[in-house]
């Protein structure tokens, strides 16, 4: 069942995406990213380009995660960061456990785009996303 709402999830966000290019939506789509079990759901979805996107993260667990949402020479830079907190950056984002934070991105550049959670071992326990820009 969960990959089924994920599914429709990420139909809902491309359509909100098309109807936003023709002009009838203003302001950025919302995008809820729910964090359950140390893993990120949907953990694919699509968005325009140049469409400003507010994501609702939603750490469902009693644990803090992180929120890296970069292309591959962001992500190594993280994976061996050492920032405790993240927050000063919309795409560097800490999410207090049992907590829901909110950021907004826009991006340019179409393709994939991933997000990660760079906690010790988050990434290889599979709390990783891809955002792919049409």
């Amino acid at each position: 069942m969960p990959q089924r709402s994920a599914a429709l999830l990420a139909l809902l966000v491309l359509l909100a995406g098309l109807g936003a290019g023709c002009g009838e939506a203003s302001g950025p789509i919302r995008v809820e990213i729910r964090i359950h079990y140390s893993h990120f759901e949907p953990a694919a979805f699509s968005v325009q380009r140049g469409v400003p996107v507010t994501f609702v993260l939603i750490n469902e667990d009693p644990i803090d995660h992180e929120f890296l949402i970069g292309d591959e020479a962001f992500h190594e830079r993280h994976r061996h960061g050492t920032e405790a907190q993240h927050g000063a950056r919309p795409d560097e984002v800490t999410i207090a456990a049992l907590a829901t934070v909110e950021t907004t991105l826009a991006f340019d550049a179409p393709g994939p785009v991933r997000y990660i959670c760079h906690l010790p071992s988050h990434e290889e326990y599979g709390m990783v996303g891809t955002l792919t820009v049409t």
